[in-house]
C-alpha cells in the first residue's frame, strides 16, 4: 500500500492557491481542468516531497474546485492535514506576517494549527525534537477552533 493524496474541496481557487502555495509554501505539481465535468483538480506537494510528487505523483494534496458554486460544511469533521516543518517558530511567524491566524500556537515548540480559507485544519509539526519553549509562543492563547 502507498499513500497517494488527500483531497479537499475548495470554494475559491485563487484564495486557496494563495494560502497553500504562497503562504504555506506548497508547490503546484499539476493541474487538470475538466471542461465537460466543470471542475479542476490541482495537485500540490510540500517542498520535501516535490521530487517524488513529480516523478511518482505522490504524496500530494489534491484540491478539487467545482466551477459551479457549492456550499461545503463540516471542515472540522474532515480532521486535518499535517506537514513537518524545519522550524515551527519561524514557520508560524512567517504565516502570521502574511495574515494567517495561528489557531493553536506552538507553545510546546512542537505543534501548531492553522486553517485554510475553506476552514480545513492544518497541523504543523516540528521536524526532529521539540524546540525549547520561547515567547511569544509559550504564553499565546488559542484562537478559534483547530
Amino acid at each position: 500500500m502507498e499513500y497517494l493524496h488527500t483531497m479537499v474541496r475548495v470554494t475559491d481557487l485563487d484564495k486557496s492557491l494563495e494560502f497553500y502555495c504562497d503562504k504555506l509554501g506548497l508547490y503546484l505539481v499539476r493541474r487538470t481542468d475538466y471542461e465537460r465535468g466543470r471542475f479542476s483538480l490541482i495537485f500540490l506537494a510540500a517542498p520535501g516531497d516535490k521530487d517524488s510528487a513529480e516523478a511518482e505523483k505522490r504524496p500530494c494534496l489534491e484540491l478539487t474546485y467545482n466551477w459551479d458554486p457549492e456550499t461545503y460544511t463540516g471542515g472540522r469533521n474532515f480532521g486535518h492535514l499535517a506537514y513537518r516543518v524545519d522550524n515551527i517558530y519561524e514557520t508560524c511567524q512567517r504565516l502570521m506576517d502574511m495574515g494567517v491566524t495561528i489557531n493553536r500556537p506552538p507553545r510546546d515548540g512542537h505543534m501548531a494549527f492553522v486553517r485554510s480559507p475553506d476552514n480545513i485544519s492544518i497541523e504543523l509539526l516540528q521536524k526532529g525534537d521539540s524546540l525549547p519553549p520561547q515567547e511569544p509562543w509559550a504564553s499565546m492563547e488559542n484562537t478559534g477552533e483547530w
